[in-house]
Parts: C-alpha cells; structure tokens; sequence
C-alpha cells in the first residue's frame, strides 16, 4: 500500500486522517485499486469475457433456518463451471464475527474475497468504534458491499451473499438475503439462494415448524439441500464415497459454531438412510384449516 496500518508507515497517517470507522471506505479513499473488486468492470467488458465468465467457478446452494434459540445455516459443497463440476469440497458457510455467519452463492473467487473483506470490515469497526455493530448494521454493510459489486454483476459476475446471526438484543436468531443491487431483506422463518434454492425453500415449507430444536433445524436444513440435489444439476449431495458432507454451522448466544465433519456426517447419513425408504423424503402432516 506504500505504507503499513500497523503504525509505522504513511499508510498509518493516511489511516488516521480518514477518521472512518469503515475499512472498505478507507480503501477506496486511500488507494481504490486495493478494493477486491475495484477493476472487475474493465474484466467483465474484455472481448473474451463470456467464455472466461462462463468457465470461472460458481457456488450454488445454501440455505438458512431460526430456531428456538439462535440459527442454523448450511450448505452443499459443489461448485460448477458451466455444465461441468469443478470442485465437489468447498465451503459456502463461513464466520462472519462471533455473532453472525455469512453464506455465499455466485462467482466463487469473489465470493470468497467478499467474505474475507467483511470480516475485516467487522473487525475494524469493533476497533474503532469499541463495540460490535448491531446485527442490522452488519446487514447493512455487507449490503453496502454487494452493491459495489453491481456493474460487475451486471455483465456476469455476480456474488449473493445470505447472512444470518443471533440479535442479542432481541435474543433470536435473524436471517437476511440480498440480490445484486444489494438490500437488505429481512426474512422470517427460513431462506435459501443459489441455483437450488428454490427446490430447497420448498422443502423447508413442508419441514420446518415454528419454535424446532437446534436437531431439527439441522435436520431440515440438510433434508433441504438433498432435496435441492435432487432436482439441481448444481447442488451437490452429500458424497458417501468421498466422505463429502454438508457445511452446518449455528449461530447462537454462545456464539458462532461449525459442526465437525463427524456430526456434520452424522446428519447426512440418517438423511440417506430414511431416503432408502422414503425417497421423496419425510411426509408433511396435514393441518385442518380453521
């Protein structure tokens, strides 16, 4: 950066000038070109760049679900390349601070460098400020953060994030989704984006229930991605052979906890299992209308 933000360097002055409690703001003050996604317009607008979008590697699905006590999020591990499977091992659910988790859909390198920005944009505000923003105002930054991206996304490479955390204030668990011109949107009870994700917000309707177990969330979260891998090419199931199984973490007011890939297992294998007898997968009761 031509100078450190250790203390040391101009990069430190520079730093401390800009008076921001926001970190991206300062890059794009202090040297734009530092942004992850600063010269992706000029990319995108290159003559090759429908083949070289078309082969870059996408994520597909993920879903989020609130349960008594905080929020379950989850997803598959394939990612794509146009018709083909790049990778079958990724991982779409990250930490985004103690408190909140962020799941990502789209270009799979930027979604990954948006990831990283964020939590550095969570941390530094702590610094700065000497507390945590609220769950909103996380919400609201990586909004911030995805409309920046827009004239990328706008010629293909598109990043959509899901983020969701526990609100200690209101000790529950909250779920946002974005689209490409940022947001956010609150939503209620369960959400899922990327290519399977409407066979997985459809699956959700018939398993989830008002007031689950921290189980159960789990539970419908992975029965929703097998569902979604079941009709999207995209969407990955959890792979027996290669010992390749869903990404679950939870987000409570103990904070933010990745299940092991045991556990994580755990969960798969009784949903394969009870697909052996039931392939369409569990039965909804029906509800009398009142």
């Amino acid at each position: 950066m031509g100078g450190s933000l250790d203390g040391t360097g101009p990069g430190h002055e520079a730093f401390v000038a800009a008076h921001t409690s926001s970190f991206t703001q300062f890059l794009s003050l202090y040297d734009p070109s530092l942004l992850p996604m600063a010269n992706l317009g000029q990319i995108a607008g290159s003559d090759t760049a429908a083949d070289v979008i078309r082969n870059l590697p996408h994520a597909t699905t993920v879903v989020a679900v609130t349960f008594d006590g905080g929020v379950v999020m989850a997803g598959d591990r394939r990612a794509t390349a146009g018709n083909m499977i790049s990778k079958r091992d990724v991982d779409k659910v990250f930490r985004a601070d103690e408190y909140s988790a962020i799941a990502i859909a789209g270009t799979l390198g930027l979604a990954y460098e948006l990831v990283r920005i964020f939590g550095v944009e969570l941390e530094h505000y702590e610094k700065m400020e000497g507390r945590a923003l609220s769950l909103e105002g996380k919400a609201m930054r990586l909004g911030k953060m995805v409309r920046d991206n827009l004239g990328a996304a706008m010629q293909g490479l598109a990043v959509v994030p899901l983020f969701a955390g526990f609100d200690e204030d209101a000790g529950i668990g909250r779920i946002y989704s974005y689209e490409v011109t940022g947001g956010p949107y609150e939503e209620y009870r369960f959400q899922s984006i990327g290519s399977g994700s409407v066979f997985a917000k459809s699956a959700l309707k018939k398993y989830y229930s008002d007031d689950m177990p921290v189980s159960d969330a789990i539970l419908a979260c992975v029965q929703s991605l097998y569902d979604a891998a079941d009709d999207d090419s995209a969407t990955g199931g959890p792979d027996l052979t290669r010992q390749i199984f869903p990404v679950v973490a939870t987000v409570t007011e103990d904070g933010f906890i990745r299940l092991s890939d045991s556990e994580a297992a755990d969960y798969a294998r009784q949903v394969v299992e009870g697909r052996m007898h039931q392939p369409e997968g569990p039965l909804a009761p029906l509800r009398a209308m009142k």
